[in-house]
């Protein structure tokens, strides 16, 4: 397991911006069994950048944050806007962002914001480096096939920005960081990587036990095998991470949760011993909208809260799960904007 503690660095700023189509889930027993009354659908040719552009544009105003401070921009994402070149470049000469600005891509899943976040803070602790933005967003519908009833009514499309840096005297901070690649095929888009090329083959359309009709090009989804591996590692993660921060759940500000599944973020709140009070959610109206969910729902819920700290937990393909201890006091978040 990797433990990390990070000192001197805090996160100042969040934002996020989602598309402003509406999709409504209109399946009764969908939205009781998990949650998601409607999502929002990137349009053709928006893309995860796009919305994370917006994102850092409301907060670099929001902020009054210069430009020229800035010294890195990480992109997190399952779809940057092409193979090659990497999308963190682009985003840093769109935004306007010095050639002095470093710029990084990352990958991963649903843990893939708390993850990224530990990457910044590491990138911020260094000398020469005092500001991070990272950037992080998902156009999952844009991998969805529109017959798969299991997936379809999931996910969300969602671009979000948070702004590291260094702060002398900021709050602890710690990340517990797991990964299980055994579990590979719980979630995956089997074609388009180099192992497996996008062929005839792959274009056409099949059936997978559960009923889901998708193409080797969309993502597929073992609900089961996702949900045993949730209730098995995410509530031990964070008792694991209070133990490490010597924390009683109790007193924390706020407990967020990667918004997957209504049902099952309950139980995990449940079963840490949480008062739901404390879980603020926005899959509701949002759905799953893959890494950035987490910073999305504290746009979405906790814009205009006052905060001092929070758990934050991500979970998903990989599989990989992520957790973290941060003070946000004096965070800045702005609310969601539409694009």
């Amino acid at each position: 397991m990797a433990e990390i503690k990070y000192k001197n660095v805090r996160v100042s700023a969040i934002a996020a911006c989602v598309p402003r189509k509406i999709h409504y889930n209109t399946d009764e027993k969908t939205v009781e069994n998990v949650g998601i009354k409607e999502k929002r659908i990137a349009d053709p040719g928006v893309t995860a950048s796009d919305l994370c552009f917006k994102a850092a544009e409301k907060l670099i105003a929001d902020n009054n944050i210069d430009k020229n401070s800035i010294d890195m921009v990480l992109f997190m994402s399952q779809l940057p806007d092409y193979r090659i070149p990497a999308t963190a470049p682009l985003l840093q000469h769109r935004l306007g962002l010095p050639t002095t600005t470093a710029a990084l891509d990352l990958s991963l899943g649903c843990s893939g914001w708390v993850y990224a976040l530990s990457t910044a803070m590491a990138y911020a602790s260094m000398e020469g480096i005092n500001r991070v933005l990272l950037l992080d967003g998902d156009t999952l519908s844009k991998i969805i096939n529109p017959k798969d009833k299991v997936d379809g009514p999931l996910y969300g499309d969602a671009g979000t920005a948070t702004l590291v840096e260094k702060y002398e005297g900021a709050g602890k901070i710690y990340f517990s960081l797991f990964s299980d690649g055994a579990g590979e095929d719980a979630v995956k888009v089997r074609a388009g990587g180099a192992r497996y090329m996008v062929t005839e083959e792959a274009l056409q359309e099949h059936e997978e036990a559960d009923g889901s009709i998708l193409r080797d090009t969309e993502i597929y989804m073992n609900g089961m095998e996702v949900f045993n591996f949730v209730m098995r590692v995410v509530s031990k993660s964070i008792k694991g991470m209070c133990a490490t921060a010597n924390i009683d759940i109790n007193n924390v500000g706020h407990v967020v949760l990667h918004q997957a599944n209504k049902f099952m973020t309950d139980f995990i709140a449940k079963r840490i011993k949480c008062s739901m009070e404390k879980v603020p959610y926005c899959l509701d109206r949002f759905g799953n909208t893959s890494s950035p969910s987490i910073p999305l729902t504290i746009s979405s819920e906790l814009h205009d809260k006052e905060l001092s700290d929070a758990i934050v937990c991500g979970f998903g393909a990989g599989l990989s799960w992520a957790t973290a201890y941060l003070s946000l006091k004096d965070c800045k978040v702005s609310p969601v904007i539409e694009y």
